[in-house]
């Protein structure tokens, strides 16, 4: 329904609606209120308390336009109390035409004190009785009859608007009008979009029932009540996609293999350690998935040092061993040619060479290998976003590994597999996902995780710091080098480009002047040209420098057993899943380990980056540490940007409706067994909602 449908949306509003996103009625009706203002309570004027908000309900003793000074129009209403002054310096021509002297109104506003007298600054305000049958634009009437409050005498919604429609008189006042006139005129019409099998059971009400308790509520329980109803649909129908999207192209079929129980043991790469019992199930789930022809879509998640690469690596070498290619993508050079090394270290007893492609490789080695793998040759390969570009083809590529697969955008997740018609997907990450955002964000994928270290792995001992103690922990870190380990010293930024931060640059010519001088430092970062990176790489891996001077570059893919301390600077404005990451880059050897985090509360330790420090040094578990920073953050900033792919919601919180994203899911599996095609009768609303949602681009791959 076009939104200029609706009484009081000209073609001007709708465009400015429509550049906020707010195309449609529907549109209209399911934005969000940002908060409420309660102004349900009336209140005497003579108990009127300064700087609190309330609703007066009186009769208008007078209305004038007051010359003098700031032009503004000032209106007294007595309620037999007392009397009230309220003021409005803008639109004051506009609003005097709106209510007359003897007309029973409602003001709802701060009230204040001005020389004596009590008074209200620009209130809301609404006419209830007329003295006069003009009363012009204040007035809301209720097409069944009678006047209704809106903006007064009751909890009041807030929206957001944007410069452009204030300027077009498009307050959030004008929306509520709006909002109350569409849900007269459509809310009989609106259907239920979720079949009635889906909410069966639950306590949840009806939709229209919804939509009206967002807007117009009469208490917060009933917006938290409808706030549910409303986040379950948005859960049900991201759900019921996702499935589809795993019966995508049922006609096609992945090549299976199978492995034999008794064959297992051999299928292992020779490790100088033993599987921890997480990394045998994960193996187990892999290798049950692969030995069937529906292609695998399976998500291993699991904190630094988990073991995901032996996992990954035990179903790459049952993929090669049986004819098919094997490909891992990372979103690093660095983290790819680590993968590629650790590989091929593993995998040099079986025979088979693995192929590193990344934008490194110069044009004769990279022709050589992209022939490789066209011809089938190359069974193994290890590449970064390179392996999708349109010059890489595979012969027959039977399993995709895509590791820290949050860091590439959606159109290069899905870039890899269809490379290779239907292999099977296995996704890795080191940045344990809550779950209830597993399950929103990886709907159409099993997810399996490793909830266990290896044995023997030392204690990392985590502290935050203030600023003033900088040098004892500089002077710590030295000790542990003169013990003969290694240290990582990170800091947010480059280079002058934030001035307030302890730069890496500036800090790492700081350190080598001062307080570490007597130590070999090194400095890696982004920028560096990839000959330089790799020196410096090469060097710290060596035991060449003692210290690292880093960025976050080290999140992910520096992997130096000797190192013992992490020293981060500006912690607070790391995140916690971030500050996880870095702390993961130590206690990969056999010796005690440290984690220190400076954070100085004069540049604004906010009580949300102090909860992250507390966090830090309260545990290691990184699902507790992923739960909480869901908590803190929110699912929009755990992973950065929209473009990795995450689910944003305008209703569902995922911090708290882990009860309702597993019910979506369950019934939305249900749901699609039952009726692959959505072809159902009943199902006809929830096929026209997903396919808005398709248009709108939330399940690329799925048309």
């Amino acid at each position: 329904m076009p939104l200029d449908a609706i009484p009081g949306i000209g073609s001007r509003r709708a465009a400015l609606l429509k550049a906020d996103g707010i195309a449609t009625a529907a549109d209209l009706l399911m934005t969000v209120p940002y908060r409420y203002v309660d102004r349900s309570g009336e209140t005497p004027i003579a108990d009127l308390e300064v700087d609190l908000q309330a609703t007066v309900v009186g009769t208008v003793t007078s209305v004038g336009v007051i010359p003098r000074g700031k032009r503004r129009l000032q209106v007294v209403v007595d309620d037999g109390t007392g009397k009230l002054t309220c003021t409005w310096f803008a639109a004051y021509r506009y609003l005097a035409k709106a209510f007359s002297k003897g007309d029973l109104v409602a003001v709802g506003g701060k009230a204040g004190m001005y020389r004596g007298k009590a008074q209200m600054v620009h209130p809301e305000v609404e006419v209830l009785a007329e003295a006069a049958q003009q009363v012009g634009d204040a007035l809301d009437d209720d097409p069944a009859g009678g006047t209704t409050q809106i903006h007064t005498g009751r909890l009041v919604p807030l929206y957001s608007t944007t410069q452009a429609m204030k300027e077009e008189r498009l307050t959030s006042r004008v929306l509520r009008r709006i909002l109350f006139q569409a849900l007269h005129r459509f809310g009989p019409e609106l259907i239920e979009p979720i079949p009635p099998e889906a909410t069966e059971g639950l306590d949840l009400p009806p939709f229209v029932d919804a939509i009206r308790g967002i807007h117009f509520p009469q208490s917060m329980e009933e917006v938290e009540y409808s706030r549910r109803r409303l986040a379950y649909g948005e859960l049900f129908t991201l759900q019921v996609g996702k499935q589809l999207l795993r019966r995508l192209q049922p006609g096609d079929a992945a090549a299976a293999f199978p492995i034999p129980a008794e064959d297992s043991a051999a299928r292992l790469p020779k490790l100088p350690f033993t599987l921890t019992n997480a990394q045998v199930r994960a193996r187990e789930a892999t290798w049950q998935d692969m030995a069937k022809t529906v292609p695998m879509r399976r998500l291993l998640q699991g904190d630094v040092g988990s073991g995901k690469t032996v996992v990954a690596l035990s179903a790459m070498l049952a993929v090669v061993e049986q004819g098919g290619q094997a490909a891992l993508m990372a979103p690093t050079e660095i983290l790819a040619e680590q993968h590629a090394a650790n590989l091929q270290a593993l995998v040099r007893p079986y025979g088979f060479p693995v192929f590193l492609v990344t934008s490194r490789l110069n044009a004769a080695g990279r022709k050589q290998a992209l022939r490789l793998i066209s011809r089938g040759d190359a069974k193994m390969i290890v590449g970064t976003h390179s392996l999708v570009q349109e010059a890489v083809t595979f012969k027959n590529l039977g399993l995709a590994v895509i590791d820290e697969e949050h860091r590439f955008g959606v159109k290069q997740r899905e870039a890899l597999p269809a490379k290779g018609g239907v292999p099977h997907v296995l996704a890795m990450t080191a940045t344990p996902i809550p779950r209830s955002l597993a399950l929103t964000a990886y709907g159409d994928m099993e997810v399996t995780s490793i909830d266990e270290l290896p044995a023997g792995r030392p204690s990392v001992t985590t502290g935050w710091r203030p600023a003033e103690q900088r040098d004892r922990a500089f002077l710590f870190l030295r000790d542990e080098v003169a013990k003969g380990r290694q240290a990582f010293v990170v800091y947010p930024a480059i280079g002058e480009s934030e001035a307030e931060l302890r730069s890496a640059t500036e800090s790492y010519e700081s350190l080598k002047a001062g307080i570490l001088s007597d130590v070999q430092l090194g400095l890696l970062h982004g920028r560096l040209k990839p000959e330089e990176r790799d020196r410096v790489d090469g060097a710290f891996r060596r035991g060449e420098i003692d210290v690292l001077v880093t960025t976050t570059v080290v999140e992910v893919g520096v992997d130096v057993a000797n190192a013992t301390v992490m020293l981060v600077e500006h912690a607070e404005r790391f995140g916690l899943a971030q500050l996880h990451q870095l702390r993961g880059r130590v206690g990969r050897g056999t010796e005690p380990s440290f984690c220190i985090l400076i954070a100085d509360p004069k540049e604004g330790l906010t009580p949300e980056a102090k909860a992250r420090l507390e966090t830090m040094t309260r545990t290691r578990d990184g699902f507790e540490i992923a739960e909480m920073d869901l908590k803190i953050r929110g699912p929009g900033h755990l992973f950065g940007t929209r473009q990795s792919g995450f689910p944003e919601f305008r209703y569902a919180d995922l911090a708290k409706d882990l009860d309702l994203a597993l019910e979506a899911r369950d019934r939305a599996r249900d749901t699609v067994a039952a009726d692959p095609g959505l072809k159902s009768p009943k199902h006809e609303a929830l096929s026209l909602e997903l396919r808005t949602a398709i248009a709108r681009g939330a399940f690329p791959g799925l048309s």
